[in-house]
């Protein structure tokens, strides 16, 4: 067995191998798998406040089942999703209520992780996809294939990831001074950002009148009429790029350190700050090809869940929990606040973010 770790300011010292061990004060518990190969540090707070979101985004969704022009009941709505509902019911809710629910969290899921892969590599709480122009390069990819292609959900879809991509690729490139910092990659986003929404205008301008509406519809970022044919293939899609993230995620940690610091203790800095940029933007663009680009999402969700956690930094799933609540709220409000009229997710997020952003950037400046 290894020797006890040192005691620090007076506490008792604390074996290495124990399950559960407190860290500068805060409780955490070491999960172990693959014969001890495996061997990940939990810190309980979080996983509290993991669980708490998890159970709010539920129940948020859960009430997005029940609302409606055809109300329903608790009991009703658990029925059919077991499967044991009546006819009217059961189509209520399994094909035309869920497909939009569940879609809002794992679109929001995306937002979050995104939003603190971002903000963690710029160490900048300013430093999400919206802002740094991710979001606009897909809503560019989208509009290219509306006006040249036409708009299919498929080929808009793959459209808005290719031009998601494609911008990272030239932000990146424009960043890169031997290695990416962070404020550069802002500044450059910022201004690539500004130059692909005058292109945007431009192509909507250029559009006939059936086109433009519908690329402004979809600009606006909507879950209205989601469908199973939207929603399976994105939650899909999601799970895939987000796995990676399971091993990246530590490391993300350690790359907040410095990378003197990071290439001290084996990393190799450059290699997964790309693979994290990669599986950010890919993230986005995800959410952007499903549902049109919303905003503030992946702006204010790390910030959230870093306050409710108390962690020295952002971490990747927190803030795709608190994304997850945020979308779905939005969403719910979006339906609901102007019944029967139905508004576009966007506009929710857009209103609450930029009060949001305004004061980050008062408290941002104050310090």
């Amino acid at each position: 067995m290894s020797a006890p770790a040192p005691a620090r300011d007076g506490a008792p010292a604390v074996p290495p191998d124990d399950a559960a061990r407190v860290d500068f004060g805060r409780p955490t518990r070491v999960v172990r798998g693959f014969g001890g190969r495996l061997s990940q540090r939990l810190d309980l707070r979080t996983i509290a406040v993991c669980l708490g979101l998890l159970v709010v985004g539920l129940a948020i969704g859960v009430v997005a089942l029940m609302t409606g022009d055809y109300p329903l009941t608790v009991p009703q709505v658990l029925g059919a999703l077991v499967g044991g509902a009546d006819g009217p019911v059961q189509m209520v809710v399994v094909e035309w209520r869920l497909p939009r629910a569940l879609l809002a969290l794992v679109l929001g899921a995306c937002l979050g992780a995104s939003g603190a892969i971002f903000q963690s590599l710029t160490r900048n709480p300013l430093g999400s996809p919206d802002i740094i122009g991710f979001n606009t390069g897909a809503y560019t990819g989208a509009l290219v294939v509306m006006t040249v292609l036409g708009s299919g959900y498929t080929s808009v879809a793959g459209g808005a990831l290719l031009g998601g991509i494609a911008t990272a690729a030239v932000v990146y490139v424009l960043a890169y001074r031997r290695g990416v910092q962070g404020f550069r990659l802002i500044i450059v986003g910022i201004a690539v950002s500004a130059m692909l929404s005058s292109l945007n205008t431009w192509l909507i301008l250029k559009a006939d009148l059936e086109t433009a509406m519908a690329a402004a519809v979809w600009g606006a970022g909507s879950l209205n009429g989601t469908t199973w044919a939207q929603a399976a293939p994105a939650c899909v899609l999601a799970l895939v790029i987000a796995l990676p993230l399971v091993g990246l995620a530590p490391r993300m940690a350690m790359l907040e350190l410095g990378d003197d610091a990071a290439t001290a203790l084996g990393l190799r800095g450059e290699r997964v700050r790309l693979a994290l940029v990669l599986l950010g933007v890919a993230l986005t663009a995800l959410a952007t090809a499903a549902a049109g680009p919303i905003a503030f999402v992946a702006l204010a969700a790390p910030q959230l869940a870093r306050r409710l956690t108390g962690s020295a930094g952002v971490r990747i799933l927190p803030a795709a929990a608190m994304g997850a609540v945020l979308l779905a709220a939005s969403d719910l409000v979006a339906q609901r606040a102007f019944a029967p009229t139905q508004l576009p997710v966007g506009v929710v997020t857009v209103s609450v973010g930029g009060a949001y952003l305004v004061w980050l950037l008062v408290r941002e400046a104050r310090r």
